[in-house]
């Protein structure tokens, strides 16, 4: 059994990762290109995905959203394409927080039933759930007719005649009606709002244009936007209790854990009322998408949120050092401006909002990308994830249709992605369709995660960053090598990584300070295993010379010493 200290998140998206259909088209409805379903998820496939060395899935996209294929048949209001983006509709443009999407089951009226068989499956399978909880915003028409007969629909006594009020669910442009270009007239007539809601990206006219998030509206704290952001939080505003419903309906349905989507653009006061409600009932995760920095300490305390997105420190250096456009040395900046939140910090390489490593727009080469991933993985204690097909090398430069080129893989299209199919080989899920270099990627993925939930050095230990002690050294190159050492009792994990296209030989000093710090000896027989190539050696470490070895291009090293021979 799996000690699961270290969280290691698959994020898959249910609506093409099980979807085998080949050469899907461009704006392709869901006849024309197929979807996946909740029954993909089946023992076998969920095995696989535990065995790469995952703790916990991330369903993207399960909660019910607007989209343009209609079933009114089955008592589903239909959306109005001109507000809905893409064939499929933007996951995070939450149609009925009680429901799930449509698409994803066999049979439409047993959809919450097929939801809660794979949830089950999951959990059977010694995995955690983990979905999108969307805050900030709903579909522009937003109906549940899925929710309790005991909770009121939002919006429903909201007073329409006034811009802000504390128990509005929603804010208004009194007596103006929405105005937007309208593309989309697919359906019979234009889509008229009267009036106007404030849109989901704090856009408080009633003119938002393509670049905004037009499809969605945005849900009312108690904050008056329009009068120096003033906050009316008492009584307790009637969107915080709704909302809190909501959380505790999905635990009630197996759910681990919320992606809390654009967590900072909600009041930290709703999120320090609700989530000890919440925790008091559930043992539930909650991560937040949260870009400034300067509120990082605000939703961490209190028992608040436990993990956040370190996207706009360590994933963006290491962007910038795989596409040599920082020296990897500036890695250590980022540990050092995190201190002890680096703990809570969830790191990632790819995710649904950012370029395949793969693309053209990011490192062309899914390979470029691993020692990035090392680095993210294994530097500290914190939660990491990855986004499906990044272990078999996702390009994302397909053109699905509404997202065009862009080097992501759409979340607005109907598609099926060739790498996940060469994976999946025709149901044997044996790789039998992945060329060479993909399926040894993915051989390096699984070793480097089940390392990290497998070593207790990694999911347990303390840090010491090296590569300080080696920017004048000959021998090393910080510009495109970064070292670090983790420590736990009497194991040492040296680790270096290499973001070069070439094998280096390196040689690494350790410091008289670092055998201090880390209270280990000098010149101690240690035997050393490199947890990636498997080699075995008995070696040790030394002040008095580097440590030399040799590092592949674009991969790395990661050796653990334990010092106790006896205990091998």
């Amino acid at each position: 059994m799996k000690k699961q200290n270290k969280i290691i998140i698959y994020q898959v998206f249910p609506r093409w990762f099980g979807n085998l259909k080949a050469d899907p088209v461009k704006n392709g409805s869901i006849n024309d290109n197929g979807v996946g379903k909740f029954s993909f998820f089946t023992d076998e496939v969920l095995q696989r995905i535990e065995a790469l060395g995952v703790t916990h899935v991330w369903y993207t996209g399960i909660i019910e959203h607007a989209t343009c294929t209609d079933y009114s048949q089955w008592r589903i209001r239909r959306d109005h394409d001109a507000i809905v983006k893409g064939k499929a509709g933007s996951p995070y443009a939450i149609k009925d927080y009680y429901d799930v999407d449509p698409d994803l089951a066999e049979n439409v009226p047993d959809r919450m039933q097929e939801f809660e068989a794979m949830v089950e499956r999951t959990h059977n399978n010694g995995l955690q759930v983990i979905i999108d909880f969307v805050p900030n915003h709903v579909a522009r028409q937003y109906y549940s007719d899925s929710r309790p007969p005991y909770i009121e629909d939002l919006g429903h006594h909201d007073n329409t005649s006034v811009a802000f009020d504390s128990n509005n669910n929603f804010y208004y442009i009194p007596g103006q009606p929405l105005t937007f270009v309208q593309d989309n007239q697919q359906a019979d007539f234009i889509y008229s709002e009267f009036p106007a809601k404030a849109t989901g990206n704090d856009h408080f006219d009633a003119f938002p244009s393509h670049n905004d998030w037009y499809e969605t509206v945005k849900l009312n704290y108690g904050i008056d936007y329009l009068n120096a952001h003033t906050a009316h939080f008492n009584p307790i505003p009637d969107t915080w209790k709704k909302m809190l419903d909501i959380l505790l309906f999905w635990c009630s349905k197996g759910v681990d854990g919320f992606r809390c989507d654009m967590a900072e653009m909600v009041p930290v006061e709703f999120w320090h009322w609700a989530i000890p409600q919440v925790k008091e009932v559930h043992d539930t995760m909650f991560i937040a998408e949260i870009y400034n920095p300067s509120e990082y300490s605000a939703y961490l305390e209190r028992g608040c949120f436990d993990y956040l997105y370190d996207k706009v420190g360590l994933y963006d250096t290491l962007r910038k050092v795989v596409r040599n456009e920082l020296p990897a040395s500036n890695i250590s900046y980022c540990w050092q401006s995190m201190g002890d939140m680096q703990r809570q910090a969830l790191t990632f390489m790819e995710n649904h909002d950012e370029q395949r490593i793969a693309s053209d727009f990011f490192a062309g080469n899914a390979q470029a990308g691993f020692p990035a991933m090392i680095v993210a993985a294994s530097m500290n204690i914190n939660p990491v994830m990855i986004y499906s097909g990044q272990e078999v090398g996702e390009r994302g430069m397909d053109e699905e249709g509404y997202s065009g080129r862009d080097g992501r893989t759409s979340i607005f299209d109907y598609w099926s992605l060739s790498s996940i199919r060469g994976w999946i080989n025709e149901g044997k899920f044996d790789g039998g369709g992945l060329t060479e270099a993909q399926r040894l990627l993915r051989e390096d993925y699984s070793k480097l995660l089940n390392a990290c939930i497998l070593e207790p050095v990694i999911r347990e230990g303390g840090f010491y960053d090296l590569t300080y002690a080696n920017l004048n050294n000959p021998n090393f190159n910080p510009a495109r090598e970064y070292v670090f050492l983790r420590k736990l009792d009497k194991t040492i994990l040296l680790v270096l990584v290499n973001f070069d296209s070439s094998e280096h030989d390196v040689q690494i000093h350790i410091p008289d300070e670092a055998f201090r710090a880390l209270a280990i000896k000098d010149n101690e027989p240690a035997h050393v295993k490199d947890l990636l190539f498997g080699d075995e050696v008995i070696g040790t470490l030394t002040s008095s010379c580097p440590y030399r070895l040799t590092v592949p291009a674009f991969s790395g090293k990661m050796l653990r010493f334990t010092f106790d021979i006896r205990e091998i």
